[in-house]
């Protein structure tokens, strides 16, 4: 069942112009980490002058400006990092060898274009993003901004919607859909909010906790779209699956979806060995629950798949797809992105 879990409220406090970004960062799908599972389970709990800074959040808009807008957090009662649960610490579960690639292509239009598959999208820069709202889209941080800079195609950015119906007399149109693959609708994108908890120099390092964006489109679409929900613990799932969509980078054009169980937790992170490729990146992570008092089953996004990920473990790499938990706190401050406001952000 999906549990209602009070939000923090944030609240914006001052908003600045900034120079223009350069937008001259690589995009780089591939991310080394240098803190993994143990490290994640002993950093300090933020203050909350810690999270007013790591929540701020940058806006860049379609003309090139961009703005700081400094937040407060209120309603955090006593748990200042806004989590509604601690996670217990568990034994490190060995590696599975992956085997035989469970990723599942979606080629029946029926499926593709319906629910919940139709709320996937392409982002210009090569990642894959969810609509979360009918003018805003969930995506990885990374797949705009390097932690030093906005990478070069984010100045241009465009979101690709799968297209529902091919229009025209009939005749075959460049980019119109061939071989059970999507075509795609491309809207510009209006804005995008990145929190300064993923700058360089504000964490010290890149921090995968604020690998997250929120894109507003320049027309809205006008299909069913995924809403926002608090990310249980893996307790708390049925059978600890997931399940996201993508457009990965090695199966050119096609849909593709999977689910799998998650392997270990921190607060803010999930690791797991769902099959992915780049550009399945920024992916809304989903899990199916029952309504509360309700007899309905509901779809909601409680992570963003951040990708392959090379972590510190011991002195030794290892390798994890990471993705990143839908805290409280993240709930209170994507949907203040999605609304403009917090009153729509009380329950999660």
């Amino acid at each position: 069942t999906w549990h209602l879990k009070k939000i923090p409220q944030i609240v914006s406090e001052r908003t600045f112009s900034l120079d223009s970004p350069k937008f001259e960062a690589r995009t780089k799908l591939e991310l080394n980490s240098v803190c993994g599972i143990e490290c994640q389970r002993k950093l300090p709990v933020p203050s909350l002058s810690d999270l007013k800074d790591l929540l701020a959040y940058e806006t860049v808009f379609e003309n090139g400006t961009r703005t700081l807008t400094e937040v407060n957090v209120l309603g955090l009662g006593l748990d200042p990092a806004g989590n509604s649960t601690t996670v217990p610490r568990s034994s490190r579960k060995k590696r599975q060898i992956y085997g035989t690639d469970s990723r599942f292509s979606i080629y029946d239009k029926r499926f593709m274009t319906n629910f919940p598959f139709n709320t996937a999208v392409k982002i210009s820069t090569g990642c894959s993003g969810i609509l979360v709202s009918p003018r805003h889209v969930l995506t990885a941080a990374h797949c705009l901004h390097n932690g030093k800079d906005y990478v070069k195609g984010s100045k241009r950015l465009r979101v690709g919607l799968m297209k529902t119906k091919s229009r025209g007399d009939g005749r075959k149109r460049k980019g119109a859909k061939r071989n059970g693959m999507p075509s795609f609708q491309w809207t510009r994108v209006k804005s995008t909010h990145i929190p300064k908890g993923w700058f360089k120099g504000v964490s010290g390092d890149i921090a995968l906790d604020y690998d997250y964006a929120v894109l507003e489109l320049k027309r809205p679409h006008k299909r069913k779209y995924m809403e926002l929900g608090i990310s249980p613990t893996i307790k708390m799932m049925p059978g600890s699956m997931i399940h996201f969509s993508g457009f990965d980078n090695d199966r050119s054009g096609q849909l593709v979806y999977r689910f799998c169980s998650i392997s270990d937790e921190s607060n803010d992170l999930f690791y797991q060995y769902c099959d992915a490729e780049p550009g399945s990146t920024g992916s809304g992570i989903y899990l199916r629950l029952k309504e509360p008092n309700k007899k309905k089953w509901k779809r909601k996004i409680i992570a963003v798949f951040s990708g392959h990920q090379w972590v510190d473990v011991n002195g030794e790499q290892q390798d994890y797809n990471v993705a990143v938990r839908i805290t409280p706190l993240k709930y209170a401050q994507i949907c203040f992105w999605i609304h403009g406001n917090d009153e729509n952000c009380t329950q999660g």
